[in-house]
């Protein structure tokens, strides 16, 4: 009685029951989908966004050099993140929802790891915050795919409602605290990789390997002066 009267006066608890009671009531089909994506469907649906976005955007891009310098950095920094991560759990130390609280209708099981924060969000938000930065577009879908992954977590029972919005945290700041001497560093690879036989991986029509890039010639303006010199 005292867990019950504990886990109605804490939102978190109190969300985190609400969500996975859909599980509850959701066909076995539902579960089922939810767990497939929850578990790596939306992670590989992340990855083909960002691969997506760095062949169709980034190299088509004015800027392309830093244009592809911002997807591959979006990579990295969700990398970065699950190390940071590691530090945070062994921080926190909190035990999944299903330890500390009965009657969730818990549909993966077997995690060993500490909850906060949520190791998928993470990933998921800084893909997409580096995304952002590069493309808006595809910014606010991959946005909506780490909301995705955040709700799946809840729905699974894995994770609490503040793991999720720690994860976002944790991988909205590694991307963007750290974008600026990455992205100098990135840029400065990419635009030298434009220049050789790998210029296919930066830009969409790279020019002959070791011939510049063709200056457009600028509209000359002809006085009456000039005419006369040539006559």
């Amino acid at each position: 009685m005292a867990e019950v009267a504990s886990d109605s006066t804490n939102p978190d608890i109190t969300l985190l029951r609400s969500i996975n009671e859909l599980a509850k009531q959701a066909p076995r089909g539902v579960d089922r989908a939810v767990e497939l994506l929850g578990g790596y469907g939306l992670i590989a649906l992340t990855a083909l966004l960002a691969g997506w976005c760095w062949w169709r955007v980034a190299r088509r891009s004015a800027d392309a050099p830093a244009a592809v310098a911002g997807v591959l950095w979006s990579c990295l920094a969700a990398g970065i993140a699950l190390l940071l991560n590691i530090s945070v759990r062994a921080l926190v130390q909190r035990p999944r929802p299903y330890v500390d609280h009965d009657g969730l209708d818990v549909l993966v099981r077997g995690h060993h790891t500490a909850s906060f924060v949520s190791d998928h969000v993470a990933l998921a938000a800084a893909v997409a915050v580096g995304l952002f930065m590069v493309s808006r577009a595809a910014g606010a879908v991959a946005i909506g795919v780490a909301v995705a992954e955040g709700f799946a977590q809840v729905y699974l029972g894995a994770h609490y409602p503040t793991d999720v919005v720690g994860g976002f945290a944790l991988g909205a700041a590694t991307a963007l605290l750290l974008a600026p001497l990455a992205l100098a560093l990135l840029t400065a690879l990419t635009t030298r990789l434009a220049r050789g036989r790998a210029a296919f991986l930066v830009v969409a029509r790279p020019a002959p390997y070791g011939r510049p890039p063709r200056a457009s010639s600028p509209h000359r303006w002809h006085s009456a002066a000039d005419k006369d010199l040539a006559a």
